[in-house]
């Protein structure tokens, strides 16, 4: 319990930083949340096929962690995000799918300024449940970063 305690410890600097954070609320007609504005900015997406998107992201410091590396969130928060992103089905709202599943394995790690590809793959689906898969690898050097299977629930209209 001791060693959970001093890792949620917050440093004099990390304390500071944290104090000086501009928070903007998400209001009607704004464009993005703090959330978005501050997990997913930065992505690009390189490449998008039926059932396949690609995308490129540099590792910015407010990801990572007292270790210096990405922080965990932040891959999950990827293979939640583009993972939902492929499963999206067009002339529904984005937010027509719920995560019900996510499994992710942890290869290597990332750190600051690290180039990463990130895939995103439909697997199947049946009935209002859908599969992906998403890798992350590092875009100069191949490796993998980590996999993640992500399932999703959806209740869509009937085309009949």
């Amino acid at each position: 319990m001791e060693k959970a305690r001093e890792n949620l410890q917050l440093t004099q600097q990390e304390s500071e930083a944290v104090s000086q954070l501009s928070v903007p609320s998400h209001l009607p007609n704004v464009d993005s949340s703090f959330y978005e504005h501050f997990c997913l900015r930065g992505i690009r997406v390189d490449r998008v096929e039926p059932g396949v998107i690609v995308c490129s992201f540099r590792v910015p410091p407010r990801l990572i962690d007292k270790t210096g590396k990405l922080a965990t969130g932040a891959i999950i928060n990827f293979v939640d995000e583009v993972g939902g992103a492929v499963a999206h089905v067009e002339g529904l709202p984005v937010a027509a799918n719920v995560s019900v599943d996510m499994s992710i394995s942890f290869h290597s790690t990332a750190h600051a300024d690290d180039e990463l590809e990130i895939t995103s793959k439909l697997l199947g689906r049946k009935g209002g449940y859908t599969g992906t898969v998403v890798v992350l690898r590092n875009k100069a050097t191949g490796e993998l970063i980590a996999e993640g299977r992500h399932s999703l629930f959806g209740r869509h209209a009937s085309k009949m």
